[in-house]
């Protein structure tokens, strides 16, 4: 597994929170009512700011945006947002859990508008690249993976090597 130094994980998870963030309107426009996912950004946010987290306040952040996400099981677009949430939240107790925020991210996207998915994905790839720490940027473009197949768009994770 692929070790980061505290700073890097702490940029992976500003980097995640934005991606979530960017989505998580897809969530609260259809569930006003519903602050778990924003909770668990901040959560995160509050470990990026201080450093100091609870195994137990993270994994309870994460775990009920992740519940939000199943509750919008019937709402796609809303339910990758709060996985999205749920995934970058997470990123405080392992650092690869940053590549599934932005994951969520872009196929929360997609659902969102899934006629000009292509476009959508491909400029906020584009988004998420630009905005991530300098020194990640190669980790970023080597593990998020965004390919067309046939009318399709292909989001992916890559976990193979030292991830």
């Amino acid at each position: 597994m692929k070790k980061y130094e505290r700073e890097e994980q702490q940029a992976l998870a500003t980097w995640s929170a934005d991606c979530a963030e960017r989505v998580l309107p897809l969530f609260e426009e259809s569930f006003p009512d519903d602050d778990r996912p924003r909770k668990a950004l901040h959560a995160c946010r509050e470990w990026v700011r201080t450093g100091i987290f609870t195994m137990a306040g993270i994994r309870g952040a994460s775990l009920a945006a992740h519940a939000a996400a199943r509750d919008a099981k019937d709402n796609t677009p809303a339910c990758l947002a709060a996985r999205a949430a749920g995934q970058a939240v997470a990123t405080a107790h392992v650092p690869q859990h940053a590549f599934g925020g932005a994951y969520y991210a872009l196929k929360a996207m997609a659902a969102a508008d899934p006629v000009h998915a292509d476009e959508v994905v491909t400029d906020e790839l584009n988004w998420q690249r630009q905005h991530v720490a300098v020194g990640l940027r190669d980790e970023v473009q080597k593990r998020v993976i965004v390919q067309k197949r046939g009318s399709r768009v292909m989001i992916t994770v890559q976990k193979e090597g030292d991830f």
